[in-house]
Order: structure tokens, then C-alpha cells, then sequence
């Protein structure tokens, strides 16, 4: 037998319905023998006491003896019966039976003055009923009369039998109707399911729309669908997102590959030397721009990554990061002439995060800050608490209010500037800072011409003491 979880929809609520309806009708049908037997047994049972009754009002006391005054012909029909057999009793207490057509058993109950007691005997050896009441005797103070009447049973039998030959089939076919009607309904309800299971399957994922019947869809059914949606919705934006990443990409890399190419025809073309060098050194630039390009594609594919699967998050101490990822520029900074320096305290800043990425994003800010800074300037990287936020500050050109949330797109570039890059670094620095509930704000620098980038983190966990200390690293 399968296993229940792996039932389908349609054969659970078959289950769970037709089981319930089963036993309504097993319990049915108990309580309807019930019923029936309980009808045949009051029913016989007046009679019993109607006719005990009709044999005490006979009871005449003559002289100082009782006698029943009953003709002989009522009492042959008071004793007829075509199905049962009818007995009767009369009797005194202190005299014995005097009246009868058998000899019926006492009750096992005391009897109270004109309360009847109904119980079961055998007479002659037939099961039946009998019904006994008590009066006083009218001849003799002291005595009392015990009228008895039985009856056997077949007559209720009867009687029960007939109610469930009625009932019995009346159920059944309720049963059978409801059965029918829970078939129907469950196959109409989930009509729905199989006309989205058949869209779904006929879904073409080049074109992401909603799924359609959500208005006319039953309500239990409505967050499924809803669900679903938001679902195609996220894959849209991420189609969308990779479609337009890899339309840019592409972009991006046919430029420095076309001059590559371009410049090494050239030097496989140039005889005289100076010239020989000078394609070269412009093949070198074509490469350098080209790994640069490359490395930052595969960061920015990295942080991507890493919103799926689960970051490894930990310890990490902030000023540590930065300080060796600034090392790692200083050759750069140098090249340009530019005083690169750290202000951040003196004991650790904790932040919970993956080390690697957050070097990255530190790598991106500074290169940035030393591309569009002015030659021989000043770029800063600095490391605050309260809350926990890294920046970093240049003294190029300010980036314009309206510009301030374009730059953080991928691949763009400002027009006006003439400055080489691919348009990635705050992308993939805003990226970074997303995958750590860190933000990334861009403000002008508050010290002088320039433009302060910070990132906010929300996931910091311990605050040490404040001792600032200023590295001029490009200088050592």
C-alpha cells in the first residue's frame, strides 16, 4: 500500500471524507436497529399494561372472596392472537393463583402498588415479555392482587425486521447519493488545480507572465497562486537581471579585445623599434584593462552567488580588513602620487561577515577613490563605530546629487569623465554591502572637495573603545 503522504490531493479527501461518511452509516444503522427495537417494545408493552389493566378493573369482591367477572368469550378474545402466544395470571399473595391460563414467574423487583414491572421469562418454553402490577385486595384487608400478562415476542421481531427492511436500504442509498455527490465535488473543485497544472506545464520560460485565474480561483487556493506569481516575478527580475548583465558584459569586453587586437597587428606589423614598443605598451594597457574587467566580473559574479547560497559569516574584525586590503593598493597609490592613509581605532571593530567579499568591496571603494582622485591628492579610508560604518574619501570631483544612485548601476559611467574604468566598482561595493544588511551611502566629502563613500553595517556585534589612529600607508 502506498504511503499515505505520497497520496495524491484527489485521494486524500476521498479518504478523509468516504471514512467519516462510513461510519456516519455503520452508526446509523446501530442507532436504527436502536430505535426500531426501542418502537416495538413500548409499542407491545402498552398493550401489555393496557390489557394487565383491563384484567384488574374485572377483579369484584363476592361474598368475602374476589373473583374476575370475565365471560368466557372475552377472555377467548383477550387470548387470541394469530402470530403470539398469550398468557395471564392472576394471583393473591396470602391465597396463590386463582386466575390463569400458565403458570408466569414473579419479577425479581418488589412491586409497589399500581407501578408495573416489565420483565422477560420463559413460559412453556417460549422467550416472552410479561408485564406485572400490584393492587389491594377489596375482599380480605392486608392482601394485595398481582395481575400478570405475557406475551412472546414474535410480533416484535417482526415489527423491528419491517423498520430496518425500510431503513436499512433508505440509508444506503443516502449513502450512495452522498458518495456520488462527494465524487462530483471533488472532481469539479479540483478542476482549478488541473487547469493550472496544465498552463504550467505548457509554460514557456522565455516569456514570464503571471499565472492567469487568480480573480475566479477558489480562496484556499488564491496564496498558491499568489506564491506562485511572486515566484515568476523574482525569476523575471533575474532572467531580466542576467540577460541585461551578460547584454553589458558583452559589451564591455569587445571594446579592450578589439583594441587588443587591433595593437598586436600593429606590433606584428611595426619594423622600427620605437614604435614596436610603443604597440606594445598600448597591448599591455589593452590586457590590463581587460583583467581588470575580468577580475571584476567574477567579483560581481561572486556576491551574486552568495545571495543563494549561504554566506560563511563570521568574526571578522573590520580594521584588520581594511588595513590589509589598503596594503594591497599601495603600489597604485604611489603610481599616482596620492597619500592613501587609515583612521580607525587602535582596538578591534567586530562585524559579522565573509572576509574574503569584504575585502573586495574595500578593494573596489579605494580603487575607485584612486581612479577619479586628483593626482598627488589625498584618499582616505576610515573606520567608525557607533554604528559600525567603513569610508572612504577622495579629492577628485564630487559626483553629482542625481548621479548618486546611477553610479551604483552596473556598467554605468558618467559621461563627462575621462577617467578609464568599466563602470563595476560601486555596483559590485553596493552588491557586497547588500549581502551583509550593510548600505552604501554616497555623500560629498565633509572635509573638502571630493566624495565620501560609506557603507553602514547593521550585523556589527561588539564596539571597542575609541583610539584613532592615522596610517599614512602609501608613504612606507
Amino acid at each position: 500500500m502506498p504511503d499515505p503522504v505520497a497520496w495524491s490531493l484527489r485521494r486524500r479527501l476521498l479518504v478523509r471524507l468516504g471514512v467519516p461518511l462510513s461510519l456516519i452509516l455503520i452508526v446509523g444503522a446501530v442507532g436504527t436497529f436502536a430505535v426500531a427495537s426501542h418502537i416495538g417494545a413500548f409499542v407491545h408493552d402498552r398493550w401489555l399494561l393496557d390489557s394487565a389493566m383491563t384484567l384488574a378493573q374485572q377483579i369484584k369482591p363476592r361474598g368475602g372472596r374476589i373473583v374476575l367477572d370475565l365471560p368466557k368469550s372475552a377472555m377467548e378474545m383477550f387470548e387470541w392472537d394469530t402470530i403470539d402466544h398469550v398468557f395471564e395470571q392472576v394471583r393473591s399473595e396470602k391465597n396463590g393463583a386463582f386466575f390463569g391460563n400458565a403458570a408466569i414467574p414473579m419479577p425479581a423487583l418488589q412491586l409497589s402498588l399500581g407501578e408495573p414491572i416489565f420483565y422477560n421469562a420463559t413460559i412453556n418454553g417460549h422467550p416472552t415479555r410479561i408485564v406485572a402490577v400490584a393492587m389491594n385486595n377489596p375482599a380480605e384487608p392486608g392482601d394485595r392482587i398481582v395481575v400478570q400478562v405475557a406475551e412472546t415476542m414474535l410480533k416484535r421481531k417482526a415489527l423491528v425486521a419491517e423498520i430496518l427492511t425500510f431503513a436499512v436500504p433508505l440509508q444506503i442509498a443516502i449513502f450512495i447519493i452522498a458518495v456520488l455527490a462527494i465524487l462530483i465535488a471533488v472532481k469539479s473543485s479540483l478542476r482549478v488545480l488541473n487547469n493550472i497544472a496544465a498552463e504550467l506545464s505548457q509554460y514557456n520560460p522565455d516569456a514570464l507572465v503571471p499565472v492567469a485565474q487568480i480573480e475566479t480561483a477558489p480562496l484556499e487556493i488564491k496564496p498558491l497562486l499568489n506564491s506562485i506569481n511572486q515566484l515568476i516575478a523574482k525569476l523575471a527580475d533575474a532572467q531580466e537581471t542576467q540577460s541585461r548583465f551578460i547584454a553589458n558584459a558583452t559589451h564591455q569586453l569587445r571594446t579592450p579585445l578589439a583594441t587588443l587586437q587591433v595593437q598586436t597587428e600593429r606590433a606584428l606589423r611595426e619594423v622600427d623599434p620605437t614604435r614596436h614598443r610603443e604597440a606594445l605598451a598600448h597591448v599591455k594597457v589593452a590586457l590590463e584593462r581587460l583583467a581588470h574587467l575580468a577580475r571584476q566580473l567574477l567579483t560581481l559574479a561572486r556576491s551574486e552567488r552568495s545571495a543563494e547560497a549561504a554566506l560563511q559569516m563570521r568574526s571578522v574584525d573590520l580594521v584588520q580588513l581594511a588595513r590589509d586590503e589598503i596594503e594591497e593598493w599601495v603600489d597604485a597609490a604611489i603610481v599616482q602620487k596620492i597619500d592613501l592613509g587609515l583612521e580607525a581605532p587602535a582596538s578591534p571593530v567586530a562585524i559579522e561577515g565573509e572576509p574574503h567579499l569584504i575585502r573586495e568591496m574595500i578593494g573596489n571603494l579605494v580603487d575607485n577613490a584612486i581612479r577619479y582622485g586628483n593626482a598627488g591628492g589625498l584618499v582616505t579610508v576610515g573606520v567608525f563605530t557607533n554604528p559600525v560604518r567603513l569610508y572612504v574619501d577622495n579629492d577628485g570631483e564630487r559626483i553629482p546629487l542625481l548621479e548618486r544612485s546611477r553610479v551604483l548601476e552596473r556598467f554605468y559611467r558618467r559621461t563627462l569623465t575621462t577617467i578609464d574604468g568599466c563602470g563595476l566598482g560601486l555596483a559590485i561595493a553596493n552588491e557586497i554591502a547588500e549581502r551583509h544588511s550593510a548600505t552604501l551611502i554616497i555623500t560629498d566629502s565633509p572635509s573638502r572637495t571630493g566624495t565620501r563613500v560609506s557603507v553602514v553595517f547593521t550585523s556589527a556585534f561588539r564596539i571597542e573603545p575609541l583610539a584613532f589612529q592615522h596610517h599614512d600607508l602609501a608613504e612606507k
